[in-house]
């Protein structure tokens, strides 16, 4: 089951990082279809967001066809997004890549500008 961790400082709306965070245990094969979810209760248990926020972010992902909401039973996951597991070798290369900008001093938005400017460069054109 997932986690969800709340950051209030990030300036990202809060369904949003429920959202996002739902996307990447789908995309790492963390969640798989058939998967429940937590309920708004527990999600507001662990977080101390408005349960009302919860139900937002389940909603968009119902609306995006990943998870379905069951009468009684509660939110399960419909489908998968990813093709990179959590236990791909390439992870293993990102966390020792990460260590490494770590120890360089670089700090966690520096990483992340470094790692999205990459990210940016290397999938240009697939978007448009």
């Amino acid at each position: 089951m997932v986690e969800y961790r709340i950051d209030r400082r990030s300036g990202v709306a809060t369904y949003v990082q429920i959202v996002q965070q739902t996307k990447q245990a789908l995309r790492l094969g963390l969640l798989e279809p058939g998967d429940k979810l937590p309920t708004a209760r527990e999600v507001v248990e662990a977080t101390a967001i408005n349960p009302n926020t919860v139900l937002k972010a389940y909603r968009e992902l119902e609306r995006e066809g990943l998870v379905e909401a069951r009468r009684g039973l509660g939110t399960f996951v419909r489908k998968s997004l990813g093709a990179a597991p959590a236990d791909s070798p390439l992870q293993a290369e990102l966390v020792a890549w990460a260590s490494r900008a770590r120890a360089a001093g670089l700090d966690r938005d520096d990483v992340a500008a470094l790692f999205t400017a990459v990210l940016d460069e290397q999938f240009k054109g697939d978007t448009e």
